[in-house]
């Protein structure tokens, strides 16, 4: 059996504020893109029918409902994401 070390050490602060803010650019992953969480209450049979139609097109819920409601609702000021 391993034995543990008695005393863990923590990762260290940053020295500087600006240290601690990741410079702007592009996320590293898709799921960073999307910083807004969105909560609504469907019926279990609704949350049944998403999970199944994005199981059976190979996608996750997130990605499925993200590309639904970019097409109901279109950027319509022009700018990119």
């Amino acid at each position: 059996m391993s034995r543990r070390d008695a005393k863990r050490s923590f990762a260290s602060r940053p020295t500087s504020p600006e240290a601690w803010v990741r410079a702007p650019g592009k996320p590293a992953t898709a799921v960073e893109a999307y910083t807004a969480r969105l909560t609504i209450d469907v019926t279990p049979a609704l949350r049944g029918r998403i999970k199944v139609t994005a199981f059976r097109r190979g996608q996750t819920v997130a990605d499925m409902l993200r590309a639904l409601l970019e097409r109901e609702f279109p950027d319509d000021t022009g700018s990119v994401r």
